[in-house]
């Protein structure tokens, strides 16, 4: 049985439905995913992830490889039942830290050296190691060791974080083998059209059960996002998933979508909702703002979120002012339960063949708000 099959194509446009089968269950997409880093999704229990919706999760190879250690996680059962989340993970492996921790972090043909943020020891990532630790965590996902190129970074830079992504990408389908753990491509070129598409037919030759644009959202402006995704995707094929790497906002995840994307995560939810911010369909709102004083109406009328049905801005706002913990919690609840009922409509505007009217109208409403974040 094929992992992944498109349920519904759009008529009028590149968006569509489809169903990825892992081992621990089937996914729908569009689909976005909760990033829980350090095998945690940050304020809430694995049962809050699961009654909002999420059929899947990201956690990342890098942190859990430096603490607690993938041999304790292996030694637990695996991160399944590690973390007590039996649904679908992702696991990333590392490629974005060494691009944000670059100061102490080498790149050399064999792999990434660098040290870590805890104790200052050294370490070294081949793409082989980054599979044996990935096997002993026992993701679903598995995200080969790549080179993320950094924004502003000349053409020389980018070709060879290219040719060192795609020749990984060949070492690390040799170390996985047969498994049940399914193994992503990964497209770099930086930004340049060109090296993008050239990155998805190299990768693609190598025949990868699932695809992924790495590289972009990284500090650049939307447009050029957009620019390189569609070099990206290009020559993608259109029987395999396709994974934005990184990207989380309401307007991004309509643009990605309407280019044909399957898959996105991001920690800007559950980030942004730590530091008073939560989504409403009038944009983003700063939730401790004095005008939220005594507002007793819920973040978002409507809304199905256990905050929306339970609390008022006014509570939260005055949660956040007394520096309580529970303030986090419940605005990262709602933000993403406003992610999960997006691709949820998404979805339903895509089986109706209405999708670029919803994306005209949820995107004229939001960035509309005064408040807006962005």
């Amino acid at each position: 049985m094929a992992i992944f099959e498109v349920t519904c194509q759009s008529t009028t446009g590149r968006e569509r439905t489809g169903l990825l089968r892992t081992a621990h269950g089937s996914v729908t997409t569009p689909v976005f995913m909760p990033v829980g880093t350090q095998a945690t999704v940050k304020g809430l229990t694995p049962e809050q992830v699961s009654a909002i919706g999420f059929e899947i999760l990201l956690a990342n190879t890098y942190h859990l490889y430096l603490q607690p250690g993938d041999d304790v996680v292996h030694e637990a059962g695996g991160l399944h039942c590690f973390m007590h989340w039996d649904k679908s993970i992702l696991t990333d492996s590392g490629g974005f830290q060494a691009m944000s921790l670059s100061r102490i972090s080498k790149k050399t043909d064999d792999g990434i050296e660098f040290q870590s943020f805890i104790d200052g020891s050294r370490h070294l990532f081949t793409p082989e190691r980054v599979i044996a630790i990935e096997k002993n965590l026992d993701s679903d996902i598995v995200m080969p060791l790549d080179i993320c190129t950094q924004y502003s970074s000349d053409r020389k830079t980018a070709e060879k974080d290219l040719d060192r992504t795609v020749a990984w990408f060949n070492r690390a389908k040799a170390a996985m083998g047969t498994s049940h753990q399914i193994l992503f491509g990964i497209a770099q070129g930086g930004f340049f059209g060109d090296l993008r598409e050239q990155s998805t037919e190299r990768i693609m030759e190598q025949d990868p059960q699932g695809f992924a644009i790495g590289g972009l959202s990284v500090g650049e402006e939307r447009q050029l996002t957009m620019d390189m995704l569609e070099h990206s995707l290009l020559h993608a094929p259109q029987d395999r998933p396709r994974y934005f790497m990184g990207l989380g906002d309401p307007v991004g995840i309509l643009e990605v979508v309407s280019r044909g994307v399957d898959m996105f995560d991001c920690v800007l939810p559950t980030r942004v909702a730590r530091n008073q911010m939560v989504f409403t369909r009038d944009g983003a709102i700063k939730i401790s703002k004095k005008i939220y004083e005594r507002d007793f109406q819920p973040i978002a009328e409507g809304c199905p979120c256990y905050t929306c049905r339970n609390y008022s801005r006014a509570y939260l706002r005055h949660l956040f002012k007394a520096n309580e913990m529970l303030a986090a919690t419940l605005a990262t609840i709602h933000n993403l339960q406003f992610l999960q009922t997006l691709v949820m409509e998404v979805r339903e505007s895509i089986a109706a063949d209405v999708f670029s009217e919803y994306k005209r109208s949820f995107i004229e409403r939001y960035t509309s708000g005064a408040d807006r974040a962005w």
